[in-house]
């Protein structure tokens, strides 16, 4: 099961989502995302973000 962190929400308050859902986390993914500006005439990509997805088994 995957959980990805939430707008305003942090990585703590994700992961007592996580288990209040009755699983355990296992594998942490961060992805950044980019912004397209232009300067110049060039366009160049500027970090925005980042999205943080937790992979999860379920409890025994």
């Amino acid at each position: 099961m995957l959980f990805e962190v939430q707008e305003n929400e942090s990585i703590d308050q994700c992961l007592s989502r996580i288990k209040e859902a009755g699983y355990f986390p296992v594998r942490r993914t961060e992805k950044p995302y980019f912004k397209e500006v232009t300067k110049n005439g060039k366009v160049e990509y500027e970090p925005a973000g980042r999205q943080i997805v937790f992979e999860a088994k379920i409890l025994e």
